[in-house]
């Protein structure tokens, strides 16, 4: 939460597959979403200003360090991604473990800030 409150964070990634497997449609550009905090309440409201589906060899550095995760270039953010991507929660999800290479497909989006969901921060 503080890394999308400081604008650190302006980006996120999400499996293609995963959207596909729970039968839901890819977000587009101009959608606000509710973040919330650790404690499960809105904190923030987001909206996409940008959806793209790529291949994961598409993703750069500059959307790599949009992420907000300390991912100062691709090969870092691309570690992580695979990590994540091949973990028990999404295998468990999807029913196997995904096959994550240069070609996998990922959504690829970019928000900004557009209201604070909690009275307390400004």
């Amino acid at each position: 939460m503080a890394a999308i409150l400081s604008g650190e964070k302006t980006a996120l990634t999400g499996l293609l597959e995963i959207y596909e497997h729970a039968g839901e449609a890819v977000p587009v550009a101009g959608q606000r979403f509710s973040v919330l905090d650790s404690e499960g309440r809105p904190a923030v409201t987001i909206e996409l200003v940008d959806v793209r589906v790529v291949a994961m060899k598409e993703i750069d550095d500059d959307f790599a360090r949009a992420e907000g995760r300390g991912c100062s270039d691709v090969a870092q953010w691309r570690a992580a991604h695979e990590e994540f991507f091949r973990s028990d929660g999404v295998s468990e999800f999807l029913g196997r473990t995904p096959v994550i290479d240069d070609d996998t497909l990922v959504v690829a989006e970019r928000f900004r800030v557009v209201a604070s969901d909690d009275p307390i921060r400004p």
